[in-house]
């Protein structure tokens, strides 16, 4: 069995500047660490999976957060700097890359050692996905280096509750 990485939101949507939820130069900067992660990941035979942001143009999230991400628009797309890594894409519609999506069945067929979880945002959808693969008895791995979110404090909170309540190594 290989390890199984999990890619999340690296999308135009929340990377690139001009789009209404842009994660900021601290999400950009991490793209380089994901870069290398996953040059090295696939060196041993790990499986990528890339969990994309893609709402309809109804969705509810809209009611907390502005619109973003909506279906077939550039926003879900892999930002260029990883879409050359061959993994699954995967849409995802809410904060869990568990909730309405393949993910749990795909796991279960690949049965990965551990799951390591990278991208943005680490206190939203990061950390809930954790929280739904710890659930599932998965071994988690999340490297500092490879997750942002909006907000610093947010995140330095989540990397804390990922390790001390979910179980989750923060590397």
């Amino acid at each position: 069995m290989a390890n199984v990485v999990i890619v999340i939101d690296m999308v135009r949507g929340f990377l690139e500047e001009g789009h209404p939820l842009f994660c900021g130069a601290a999400a950009r900067s991490i793209i380089p660490c994901v870069q290398e992660l996953l040059e090295r990941e696939m060196k041993q035979c790990s499986h990528i999976l890339f969990l994309a942001d893609t709402h309809d143009e109804d969705d509810k999230e809209f009611e907390v957060f502005p619109a973003h991400c909506i279906r077939g628009s550039s926003e879900c797309e892999i930002v260029p700097e990883l879409a050359s890594f061959e993994g699954e894409v995967i849409p995802k519609r809410r904060y869990s890359g568990f909730y309405g999506t393949p993910l749990e069945e795909r796991l279960k067929e690949l049965q990965p050692d551990r799951i390591i979880v990278v991208g943005v945002c680490t206190d939203i959808c990061i950390m809930y996905t954790v929280a739904d693969a710890r659930n599932r008895d998965y071994v988690v791995e999340v490297p500092r280096d490879c997750v942002a979110s909006f907000d610093p404090e947010s995140h330095a909170f989540a990397l804390r509750h990922m390790e001390k309540v979910l179980g989750a190594t923060i590397v």
